[in-house]
C-alpha cells in the first residue's frame, strides 16, 4: 500500500496526513465485520449539536449482500461506477432534517454527518482501509430504492475497501492515484477578525 500524505503548512496528526480518497480498491479482499463496527463506532462519538446524532448510514456489503449492493451501485453517478465496481463496501451517509428531542428543523444535520463520516474516514485510515467519499449519486433514487424516510437527507455515498497492489492498478486510474494532493492555502480559508483578512 502506498501512501499520499499531506503536504501541510503547519504539522497536523499523523493520521490526519494519511487520510486520502483514493479509487484503486482491491476487489477481492473484504472488509470484515468487526472494521466494519469499528468504523460506525467512529462515526457514532463524532460531535453533534444538542448531542442529537442526526447521521444515519446505510452499509452494502457486495461480497456478503451482492444483490442490494448492485442496487446501490446502480444509484452512482457513471464516473464514479467507473471506479467504484471494486469497492467491496458501499455505505450511503444520511442526515436528519429534525431534531429528536423536540422535532424541530436541525439545519446542523448536514454538517453533524460531515463530522461523523469525517470520524468514520479517520478511523478507516487507522485500520488500513480507504474510504472515498462521493457526491455523484441519484439521490432521489436511493431514497425511493431503499425506503428511506423523507425526514432523512442523502449527504454522500461513501466506497470503502483496501486500496488494491500498486502493480495492480489499471492504467486508467494511475494518474489520478498518484496525481499530487492540493488544497488552497491556509490564508484562502481562515480569517482573523474580519472576512479576507488571512489569518497567515
Amino acid at each position: 500500500m502506498f501512501e499520499k500524505r499531506a503536504e501541510t503548512q503547519v504539522p497536523i496528526d499523523d493520521r490526519l496526513a494519511r487520510r486520502w480518497s483514493g479509487r484503486a480498491y482491491d476487489a477481492h479482499r473484504p472488509v470484515t465485520g468487526p472494521q466494519l463496527l469499528a468504523l460506525l463506532e467512529a462515526a457514532r462519538w463524532a460531535p453533534s449539536c444538542y448531542g442529537d446524532q442526526p447521521s444515519r448510514y446505510l452499509v452494502w456489503d457486495r461480497l456478503v449482500d451482492p444483490v442490494h449492493w448492485k442496487r446501490a451501485f446502480a444509484c452512482l453517478g457513471e464516473f464514479n461506477q467507473g471506479w467504484a465496481g471494486a469497492a467491496p463496501v458501499l455505505m450511503l451517509s444520511l442526515a436528519d432534517t429534525r431534531f429528536n428531542h423536540d422535532d424541530q428543523p436541525n439545519r446542523w444535520g448536514g454538517h453533524d454527518t460531515g463530522a461523523a463520516s469525517m470520524s468514520l474516514c479517520v478511523q478507516a485510515t487507522v485500520l488500513g482501509l480507504m474510504a472515498h467519499q462521493m457526491g455523484g449519486f441519484d439521490a432521489a433514487k436511493i431514497q425511493q430504492d431503499f425506503g428511506i424516510p423523507g425526514r432523512f437527507t442523502p449527504m454522500a455515498m461513501i466506497a470503502v475497501g483496501y486500496q488494491l497492489a500498486e502493480p495492480d492498478i489499471p492504467p486508467a486510474l494511475r494518474e489520478r492515484e498518484y496525481a499530487p494532493r492540493q488544497r488552497r492555502a491556509l490564508g484562502e480559508i481562515a480569517f482573523r477578525g474580519e472576512w479576507g483578512r488571512a489569518i497567515v
